[in-house]
């Protein structure tokens, strides 16, 4: 059965917690302070079912003191309740709790003109009047607008029927997101331990799962799991959950945590967004202290201000009113958010309402905030309902350059577009290459295709972990793979490893691959190549891991170049003059018929009458191509050496018993001194040839 979280929104003793009463049967003032003072304080919670929907209740304070409790359970619903008495009609919390809504793109709603009792026929018509003035221009605008008394009952049928068409319109969220629960209560209950609260916004939770609870990164288990206070195995988005979790006090979990799981959502100090001031805030200037608040958080922050849209003045001091702009919030407590989250600002003293806005990016990088690049950056990253998605996917500067700014500036909505969720694009433009001709993703995914893009291209060889496509885009896990596969095909991504790369960032590297290696050959002709680990440390030494494993398997793949022990340009070879050609002919001989006794490599020149230089670059070669093999300080052809495993391994072979041979019994075998013996024997050992065993070696 589907699930929808209904919130009151209005102003202190507008009868918001006795409609909820009357509507359920639940009264949700559950503290006694509440009872006592008869206010609602805290978030208070009831729940309603039809025979074809649930209906869960969040019901907030009005008083303006409590507004942050108010914004800790607003964040979790799906349509508002926005509740005016008819005897005092729009109010300042009426206003507050409006705009929040507003700025926060609750998605549905309906009014309830409660207290209808009090006021004859021509009032009501009156308020009827100011509160559609007030929602003129929202999502409330055509909403119903219904008259009800919670003491008569008056009403009640009418606005019940009102919130199942309402509830039935808006639908359910996505259960197959990743798990997602903001916290708005903990508490201890007798028996059972450690209880959260809140409302399951994506994904869902089944019991004995494991989850985190971020900002701390604890880990739990859900031991028990309720909604709406039965006993149920599983949870799923957009319903009310209680959890019994295990592995965490009370005192270690607090309101505004997140429970979710592994390499889900980033937890950061540092956020860009996009942001509205509202028209009767005052300037919101650049350094400004801020209060953020998000989902059940509120953290202390300080704005920083990048650009205000339809300006474009090298440097921004503030924020007129009324105006939307780019900023950078700088938290002072680690926040659980990601791309597409929305959220409210209330000034720092006195704590009022000032803005909302929605996030670009939950981790930007170190950049430019009031710059020409940093406002480019903005640009690239923004929700862009007034342009062509396409074009901006396709590299078209037109369309997302800052002269676009001076058009109509909106925000997407949860589910895409406003006023056209299911609004879906022709296959054709930059994402031609994709297979087949069904439709394209909806909008709001391209949108977050072409973040994505920016993203990744601002990544540079580094690269984006493929994991962090999740945490940091706000991509659901299961949209991951045809994600990455749509950035293949329009040529925005790459994958290298586990990191998406720009394409073109890949290809200057191999480009400048391709160079060294041409400039190593051109400075050293006698070198087989460039060794891996060097062309590693110098070209792709800030690139992320497998970055130059994909670089060497493309050019190999288009015969660029040949990878050995070194890395060379495919085709090359060693070009010697006939002098070093005879000379390395001389030397080669000199060692294999020297067999265990070669001669000393200082002795090269002068025995074999070859100038030294091109001696010592022989041998220097010749070792290279393992022609010749060094042990200890000696050098000796890898012919001799050979013949000498094969030799030792032949004793084992034809003896009835274990074969053993010391030094003196090896001098005599082969014909050697010691300076040639103790090199041999020790080197047979590294082979595993031999064992050594007190003064002699057994044959293995």
């Amino acid at each position: 059965m589907p699930h929808v979280v209904i919130g009151t929104a209005g102003h202190i003793d507008h009868g918001k917690s006795a409609l909820v009463k009357a509507l359920t049967g639940t009264d949700p003032d559950r503290l006694k302070e509440e009872k006592a003072r008869g206010i609602t304080i805290d978030l208070g919670f009831a729940h309603w079912a039809s025979d074809d929907l649930h209906v869960a209740f969040v019901d907030v304070p009005g008083h303006e003191r409590f507004v942050r409790n108010m914004l800790a359970g607003v964040g979790g619903i799906d349509c508002v309740l926005l509740v005016v008495a008819a005897d005092e009609s729009v109010m300042p919390q009426t206003r507050e709790h409006f705009e929040i809504c507003r700025l926060l793109e609750i998605r549905a709603g309906l009014i309830a003109l409660t207290k209808s009792d009090l006021v004859d026929a021509e009032t009501l018509d009156l308020v009827r009047l100011e509160v559609k003035e007030l929602v003129q221009g929202s999502v409330l605008q055509d909403s119903p607008v219904v008259a009800v008394s919670s003491r008569t009952g008056a009403g009640l049928d009418d606005l019940r029927a009102a919130l199942l068409a309402l509830g039935r319109r808006a639908g359910g969220r996505p259960s197959d997101g990743m798990p997602r629960l903001p916290i708005d209560r903990v508490f201890s209950m007798k028996g059972f331990g450690t209880v959260v609260t809140g409302t399951l916004v994506s994904g869902h939770i089944t019991v004995d799962q494991e989850l985190l609870a971020l900002p701390a990164g604890t880990s739990v288990k859900v031991r028990g799991l309720q909604v709406h206070g039965h006993k149920e195995p599983r949870a799923e988005a957009g319903q009310r959950v209680a959890l019994n979790l295990g592995g965490v006090e009370v005192a270690d979990l607090t309101r505004g945590d997140t429970l979710t799981v592994m390499d889900s959502l980033p937890v950061t100090r540092v956020v860009d967004a996009a942001l509205e001031l509202l028209a009767d805030a005052k300037p919101l200037r650049h350094g400004a202290r801020v209060r953020f608040h998000q989902g059940t958080a509120e953290i202390m922050g300080r704005l920083g201000v990048s650009s205000v849209l339809g300006e474009h003045e090298a440097v921004t001091a503030q924020i007129p009113p009324g105006r939307r702009a780019f900023v950078r919030i700088r938290l002072e407590q680690p926040v659980v958010v990601t791309r597409g989250d929305r959220f409210i600002l209330r000034a720092y003293s006195p704590p009022v309402t000032i803005a909302g806005g929605q996030i670009l990016d939950p981790t930007p990088p170190r950049s430019g905030l009031r710059t020409a690049g940093g406002r480019t950056r903005f640009e690239r990253l923004r929700f862009r309902p007034d342009v062509d998605v396409s074009a901006v996917l396709s590299g078209s500067s037109s369309q997302g350059s800052a002269a676009s700014t001076s058009e109509p500036w909106q925000v997407a909505g949860p589910t895409g577009i406003q006023g056209s969720p299911d609004e879906t694009l022709s296959r054709r433009g930059a994402h031609s290459s994709l297979p087949g001709e069904a439709e394209r993703p909806p909008r709001a995914k391209l949108e977050n295709d072409a973040a994505l893009a920016w993203m990744i291209e601002e990544a540079g060889s580094a690269g984006l972990p493929v994991r962090r496509v999740i945490a940091r885009a706000g991509v659901a896990p299961h949209e991951v793979p045809p994600t990455i596969d749509r950035l293949i095909a329009g040529k925005h991504a790459t994958v290298a490893g586990q990191l998406l790369l720009a394409p073109n960032v890949i290809e200057h590297l191999k480009q400048q691959l391709v160079a060294a290696l041409r400039a190593h050959h051109q400075t050293d002709l006698l070198s087989e190549g460039l060794p891996r680990e060097e062309a590693r440390v110098r070209i792709f030494g800030r690139a992320g891991p497998g970055v130059f494993e994909r670089a060497l398997e493309d050019l190999v793949r288009d015969q660029a170049i040949e990878v050995r022990d070194k890395i060379a340009l495919r085709g090359h070879r060693v070009s010697l003059s006939a002098e070093e050609q005879r000379a390395m002919t001389t030397i080669e001989d000199a060692y294999r018929n020297a067999g265990l006794k070669p001669i000393e490599q200082a002795a090269v020149a002068p025995e074999l009458r070859l100038p030294t230089d091109v001696a010592d670059r022989m041998i220097k070669l010749l070792v290279r191509q393992k022609k010749l093999m060094r042990v200890d300080t000696l050098l000796f052809h890898e012919s001799a050496l050979r013949q000498l495993k094969e030799d030792v391994t032949t004793l084992k072979r034809h003896a009835t018993g274990a074969t053993q041979i010391d030094v003196a019994t090896f001098k005599q075998r082969y014909g050697i001194t010691r300076k040639f013996a103790i090199p041999l024997l020790e080197y047979l050992d590294r082979e595993r040839i031999t064992r050594r065993v007190g003064d002699v070696r057994q044959v293995l």
